[in-house]
């Protein structure tokens, strides 16, 4: 079985992301989900992205470092959205990584952007909607097809789902759509059953 650490999205640790990570649980699996945001449940995008900039992102950075450090190494790292840029920036630059799930959101591994290289053998699973004004509209699935390519058929995996929601796998949100997060999980745990 696995050890996941889910990073949650701009608008906090909500019951649905803690619902989520029970889906992700429910295959087995150890989830932790820290709460970056000490508690605090932006009722918006906007306000979330309001208060990741009040706090900064080297003190988010820091308290995802801080939370991981007392992990094992051989972790797989997840994240939905705000959460995914973390858990990518782990898997990349954090050694023993086993895997990444990312939610909503991919970032560059390539170009002026790009944290850094992918690393060797490291299978990764993204998913998103195809109508997402975020993940669809401003690059983030260009990102993804990318990684995917580079890692390859065999460690690499994109589903794209039909849609224009954003935070879609979070049951507690207006966004939610109970489908596509069932499917979502259904992929998400056979990508962790394979990692054995």
């Amino acid at each position: 079985m696995a050890e996941i650490v889910l990073f949650h999205h701009i608008q906090g640790l909500t019951d649905g992301v803690r619902a989520f990570a029970d889906g992700l649980r429910a295959g087995g699996h150890t989830v932790h989900t820290p709460d970056l945001f000490d508690g605090e449940r932006p009722a918006t995008l906007e306000e979330g992205a309001a208060l990741t900039k009040r706090i900064g992102g080297a003190v988010l950075d820091e308290r995802a470092d801080r939370v991981v450090a007392a992990l094992p190494k051989d972790l797989v790292y997840a994240g939905i959205s705000f959460g995914a840029a973390t858990a990518q920036r782990l898997a990349q630059t954090r050694p023993g990584a086993r895997g990444a799930l990312l939610y909503e959101s991919c970032l560059p591994v390539t170009g002026e952007w790009a944290v850094g290289p992918w690393p060797d053998g490291v299978p990764v699973q993204i998913h998103g909607m195809d109508k997402d004004p975020f993940f669809a509209l401003e690059g983030d699935v260009d990102s993804a097809r990318e990684l995917v390519a580079i890692v390859g058929p065999e460690l690499g995996e994109l589903f794209v789902y039909p849609g224009e929601a954003h935070l879609f796998t979070d049951g507690s949100l207006p966004s939610h759509d109970a489908d596509a997060t069932a499917l979502v999980l259904r992929r998400s745990r056979e990508f962790l059953d394979r990692l054995g």
